[in-house]
């Protein structure tokens, strides 16, 4: 709290309610892969996340659709890669070396909270009712899981999504 007294009046200005976007030192390399999604408010949340963390690229699968009122200005920074399926593009992008992250839980999942990802990776989301396929999973190299303590036993797409992104720009606060 603030103290009212004529020493002390710096104290008691106006936090700024808004500032300028930080400024990354490198473009993040993460990609950010989803399947068909029953939702396209979750997708449209995920974009907006992206935005926010500088996450340049979804490929998102099937009748995707992004809510401009929802993405907002994310729509401007982040491009949305729609393809038909997500296998052959994981495939793809595991030949350019790419390190292949499922969001899942499984009996071998890595907890997010010990998980160390490196810079060049594809973050898989899994689908809101169904989770990540198990095709998908035989191809991954690593599967992570976001804990819970409570019911529900898994947090939705869309924020887990956002759990994940967030936790990979903390490794990488500069890109």
């Amino acid at each position: 709290m603030c103290d009212l007294d004529d020493n002390h009046v710096d104290e008691c200005e106006l936090q700024v309610r808004q500032k300028p976007f930080r400024s990354l030192v490198r473009s993040r390399e993460i990609i950010v892969a989803l399947p068909p999604m029953k939702s396209h408010v979750n997708l449209s949340r995920i974009v907006r996340a992206a935005g926010c963390f500088g996450i340049p690229k979804i490929i998102a699968c099937g009748n995707a659709g992004v809510i401009s009122k929802i993405a907002r200005d994310a729509n401007e920074s982040v491009t949305v890669d729609i393809r038909r399926t997500l296998l052959p593009v994981l495939k793809k992008l595991r030949g350019e070396d790419y390190r292949l992250v499922a969001l899942e839980q499984t009996d071998n999942s890595h907890c997010l909270y010990d998980y160390r990802f490196v810079r060049k990776c594809v973050l898989v989301i899994g689908n809101e009712k169904l989770g990540v396929d198990e095709e998908t999973l035989r191809l991954v190299d690593d599967v992570v899981e976001i804990p819970t303590y409570g019911l529900p036993y898994a947090h939705n797409a869309a924020g887990s999504a956002i759990i994940a992104m967030y936790e990979f720009c903390r490794q990488f606060p500069d890109g």
